[in-house]
């Protein structure tokens, strides 16, 4: 369970992608707050007697190893080994780091033109600016309702989303590689699905060596802790493993215990080590600033919010009771800065707005909204399951940011990278046609194509789909892996075991119906039998 087999993996670099990379990480790590403590507490070493000045590198590294900075220095390392993007060539455009592919980064160009095109249209026909500081009266009527806006019935009917799941579909079903030919005039040998762009995805076999901790013969939670014997000695022995784990405070450690799921008690702790969210004292202060934002300014992207909770998780079994929360969380990471760093590594980047009156003028162009994510059809759900574990508004908020600039953004994002949403998309169309062919071709006759129906689950990484727990179980070991495509696997696993009935559906309203309701799936017997008992 030690973190050295994960880092073996980036040790094989080879030397100047290596040297490329430490380079990288410490440019991104200096300037920051652990940077800055890590030398206040540097200097105030220097006054002890156990740091002496002709030996003061190996004493002074030795007193960090001790005091635990060492172990803070390495967690902050492996967070930005997570999220760092493949470096190419050190003279590559930034452009071509974000992404590789310019037929992509067209694509994903002309879709932030028409969101942020959708978002003016609206700001023009309600005569509504897109900012606006509040009223002294204002400010104090929400700051008195922070923690009952659920409560508060604003006008939403006029406000629409700016795009759903759906929408974002039919662009990805356009997308197309010019210089690419398929070479099959008659389509025979082609793709049955929806997705037509040459990326290379893994197949079953490669997705088995990737996720081997979920083999038959791994024990894992969401299986072998639901035997009807209490307790299970299994469990007993992982949350004991569990505790040692976050004791050790290391990040790759906990990334790796996740990998056959993290036990009830111990998942707020765990996910926070492993994305590396301390929740100290400068963090806290952090989200009041945020929060201070909300009181003062208020933005179009509100009521969009508002009207998405309203629409979403306030009509959800599971999260309708987290309502007020979903509004602090998500009306405070509008207005996060902090945000904007994630476009590094992202396909996407952020939308402008200008000035009143200073129009195509960049000098006077500003982010809009200040993160620079527009949210669409379902947002909220991203942070509706985070409710569950953290019920203190700063750790909540911190933990959702994580899990936002690491996993989310790249279910909406059009990109060639292999936990994008493209790439699930192929995975998931590849999968079904190739283990389930006569079902992939029964529902295209119907015109009932499968990646019509699964899209929104993939999108919102199942949450509103799954039973709490369940979801819980799947988001564990999307964090152990590092990757989304466990998504595309369950989303393909789902379609096999409903399939007998979906063969039996003759529109794609009766396939839609057989598939409505997954709150009774157990997601780790699917992804098992699918993954491990299917036969090649």
């Amino acid at each position: 369970m030690e973190p050295e087999s994960e880092l073996e993996e980036d040790s094989e670099l080879d030397p100047r992608q290596l040297s490329l990379t430490i380079a990288c990480i410490v440019q991104r790590l200096r300037g920051s707050q652990l940077h800055s403590e890590l030398e206040r507490e540097a200097r105030t070493s220097l006054h002890k007697t156990e740091v002496r000045l002709e030996s003061l590198k190996e004493d002074l590294k030795e007193f960090l190893r001790k005091s635990g900075w060492e172990k803070k220095l390495q967690n902050a390392v492996y967070r930005e080994l997570n999220v760092l993007p493949e470096l190419g060539h050190a003279c590559s455009p930034a452009e071509h780091i974000k992404e590789g592919l310019m037929y992509i980064r067209r694509a994903q160009i002309n879709w932030e033109k028409r969101v942020l095109k959708s978002l003016n249209s609206m700001c023009t026909e309600m005569s509504i600016p897109l900012a606006k500081k509040r009223s002294a009266d204002e400010q104090k009527e929400l700051l008195h309702k922070w923690n009952e806006m659920g409560t508060d019935e604003p006008d939403l009917s006029r406000f629409r989303p700016v795009y759903a799941p759906k929408d974002f579909l039919e662009v990805l079903i356009n997308l197309r590689n010019p210089n690419f030919d398929g070479g099959d005039p008659t389509g025979l040998n082609g793709s049955w699905g929806l997705i037509n762009v040459p990326l290379k995805v893994k197949d079953l076999p490669a997705l088995r060596n990737l996720y081997t901790e979920l083999g038959l013969n791994y024990e894992q939670l969401g299986i072998d802790d639901s035997m009807q014997i209490s307790p299970e000695p299994f469990e007993i022995e992982y949350i004991r493993l569990g505790q040692k784990v976050l004791s050790k405070k290391d990040s790759a450690a906990a990334q790796q215990y996740v990998r056959q799921g993290c036990p009830t008690t111990l998942r707020a702790d765990m996910w926070a080590l492993i994305l590396n969210v301390t929740n100290q004292l400068a963090d806290s202060l952090y989200y009041e600033q945020l929060k201070s934002n909300v009181i003062q300014h208020d933005l179009l992207v509100d009521n969009l919010i508002y009207k998405d909770v309203k629409l979403t998780a306030s009509n959800d079994d599971y999260y309708f009771v987290f309502e007020d929360y979903l509004y602090q969380v998500l009306l405070c990471f509008s207005r996060d800065a902090l945000v904007l760093d994630h476009f590094n590594y992202s396909s996407a980047s952020p939308p402008k707005s200008y000035i009143k009156g200073k129009v195509a003028l960049e000098d006077y162009a500003v982010v809009y909204p200040p993160n620079g994510v527009v949210p669409f059809h379902g947002f909220a759900m991203y942070v509706a399951p985070l409710c569950f574990l953290y019920h203190e508004p700063s750790k909540l908020y911190q933990v959702f940011r994580e899990m936002y600039v690491r996993f989310f953004f790249r279910l909406h994002n059009i990109s060639s990278h292999s936990s994008g949403i493209v790439s699930l998309c192929l995975v998931f169309e590849t999968l079904v046609q190739t283990y389930l062919p006569q079902l992939f071709y029964h529902l295209r006759e119907i015109g009932a194509q499968p990646l019509r129906i699964s899209f929104k689950w993939m999108v919102r990484a199942f949450s509103g789909y799954l039973a709490t727990d369940q979801l819980l179980f799947l988001w564990d070991r999307i964090l152990g892996y590092n990757s989304l495509e466990i998504l595309a696997v369950l989303a393909a696993a789902v379609f096999a075991y409903r399939a007998e009935n979906l063969m039996e559906a003759t529109s794609l309203a009766a396939a839609e119906a057989i598939l409505a309701d997954l709150s009774t799936l157990q997601v780790m017997p699917l992804l098992q039998l699918f993954l491990f008992a299917t036969s090649n």
